[in-house]
């Protein structure tokens, strides 16, 4: 039986923008262990399955972090816990995220009123909604245990105010999740040295065709994606004057044109990033310390 390594980052979903189509990836998840420690990063569609995949026992999870409130980091936060607690959660879940996210959870616990307390009254299972519990985020620290400490800075993804990047840190490891963003300076301090840099990213010349594939958005969607996000080159700018060890490309748009592949994204990153660079994809998982 293989041993897992104690510190890791699992891609579970590195789609950016909610929808799916044949063949495509899917929206943004991620699993970051850190001393054995599960941490979910965002519930974009698919992530109970990414979990599942991942090996992950559903009724061990403790600690999710969400980002920020666009449906491709949320949308199955609500089904993650409810099919954790079918799968025998029975242990207190502590989720952070900007403020609304209770809301979401209110209105879920609403929509699944029946199921859960059927389920609760013919089958014994403890009371699920006294077992998660919110916590609403800002810039700063946002979480502190003897071994892991996450601090998070907003982030330029308008028209949203409250979107953050995160930073999870031990003793050894120092992880950062850019968050859905434009090119910010904050971010090369806020990721100075680290690890790894997992930051959103997009390809400029796929944009167009993007467009024309989403069929039922206007000129506002490209200026959406031009104003919030990230070039490819510009997040390699930005893991260069970070000098962080290794950078992962995710959330990418587009994620599922068959015109684009790897070598595309190498290509957009290749004169200003010299590091190890990940591209990333469903599954992937990357484990640290980064190997050469």
């Amino acid at each position: 039986m293989s041993v897992k390594p104690a510190h890791f980052v699992a891609l579970l979903g590195t789609k950016g923008g909610p929808a799916i189509r044949p063949d495509s990836s899917m929206p943004t998840s991620n699993l970051l262990v850190l001393n054995g420690k599960e941490i979910v990063v965002d519930c974009g569609l698919g992530v109970t399955k990414g979990l599942v995949d991942q090996g992950m026992q559903l009724k061990n999870v403790s600690l999710i972090f969400i980002s920020h409130l666009h449906s491709d980091h949320y949308l199955e936060l609500g089904p993650l816990l409810h099919t954790a607690w079918t799968a025998g959660l029975k242990t207190p879940v502590d989720v952070y995220g900007p403020a609304g996210l209770s809301d979401y959870w209110h209105a879920f616990l609403v929509s699944m009123k029946a199921d859960i307390d059927l389920r609760i009254d013919d089958e014994g299972r403890p009371d699920l909604t006294k077992l998660v519990t919110f916590h609403v985020i800002d810039e700063g620290d946002v979480y502190s245990t003897d071994d892991i400490h996450v601090s998070a800075i907003r982030t330029e993804h308008p028209p949203l105010v409250d979107c953050f990047a995160l930073s999870f840190k031990t003793s050894d490891t120092h992880v950062v999740f850019s968050g859905d963003t434009a090119p910010i300076t904050a971010m090369e301090d806020f990721a100075r040295g680290a690890d790894l840099l997992i930051h959103e990213a997009m390809l400029e010349s796929a944009l167009p065709a993007l467009l024309a594939r989403v069929g039922n958005g206007s000129d506002k969607l490209m200026a959406h994606w031009l104003k919030s996000h990230t070039f490819a080159h510009d997040a390699a700018k930005t893991a260069s004057r970070a000098n962080v060890k290794a950078l992962a490309l995710s959330h990418l748009i587009p994620s599922d044109d068959p015109d684009y592949n790897q070598q595309h994204w190498q290509d957009a990153v290749q004169h200003h990033w010299k590091g190890k660079l990940y591209v990333g994809h469903d599954g992937l998982r990357i484990t640290l310390p980064i190997q050469d």
